[in-house]
């Protein structure tokens, strides 16, 4: 039986064998790369070995070292063929891990459709339109409604504003000319006159009298600086 068909079940379970799930399939390569990724460790560690004793016996005993050498090239042969096999097995595994994820993709697109078909089946694309139509309708009455009460209310009375303007200079050039009028008016009041006779004459001091009154207005003037 090939590598491929014990990994796969081959021939256990005749022709109406059910087939391994992608899941499982995955799962089994990934065993087997694990298995012969240890093959190849164990591989490298009995060429180093053999290098070693054919290095030890090149020059003492050069049969056992010719037979070191044989043996590493058989490894490293076997090597090479686990390396190639890992490729391929590595190829496989990513083939069928995007193969299940187109599955899954493709499932779940399906059932997404079916869920979609079963939502609309019970929509009338006429209907929708009338009822699109509707919703336009109510909005454009409710902003019609909104304008309305928006607007300011003057109880039926409309005035030109401009005219209101108007007669707010007239009543303001009025107030001006009144104030200027005032102004002018109390420019022309009449001074009293000035009296025709002569004042009375101021009595005469005696000389120390008017000495006394000099030293209190000097003193007055000196506590006043």
């Amino acid at each position: 039986m090939s590598l491929f068909g014990k990994l796969f079940g081959g021939g256990g379970g005749g022709k109406g064998g059910k087939s391994p799930s992608p899941q499982e399939a995955i799962q089994r390569l990934r065993d087997t790369e694990e298995m012969l990724t240890k093959k190849q460790d164990f591989l490298e560690k009995k060429i180093d070995q053999e290098l070693v004793t054919a290095k030890k016996n090149g020059t003492k005993n050069k049969r056992a070292a010719l037979q070191a050498l044989k043996r590493k090239k058989r490894y490293e042969k076997q090597l090479a063929q686990i390396d190639g096999t890992l490729s391929t097995i590595e190829f496989q595994r990513e083939a069928l891990e995007n193969a299940n994820t187109n599955t899954e993709v493709l499932k779940n697109m399906g059932f997404a459709a079916k869920a979609m078909k079963a939502a609309h089946e019970n929509m009338d694309i006429d209907k929708v339109d009338d009822l699109m139509q509707d919703i336009t309708e109510q909005q454009e009455l409710a902003q019609e409604i909104s304008d309305a009460i928006s607007k300011p209310v003057g109880f039926g009375e409309e005035f030109d504003e401009d005219e209101l303007l108007a007669e707010l200079e007239e009543l303001e050039q009025e107030e001006l000319d009144k104030n200027l009028l005032e102004i002018g008016g109390s420019e022309n009041v009449p001074l009293p006159n000035v009296p025709s006779s002569s004042l009375p004459a101021r009595p005469a001091k005696k000389k120390e009298e008017e000495d006394e009154d000099d030293m209190k207005d000097l003193e007055a003037w000196a506590e006043a600086m």
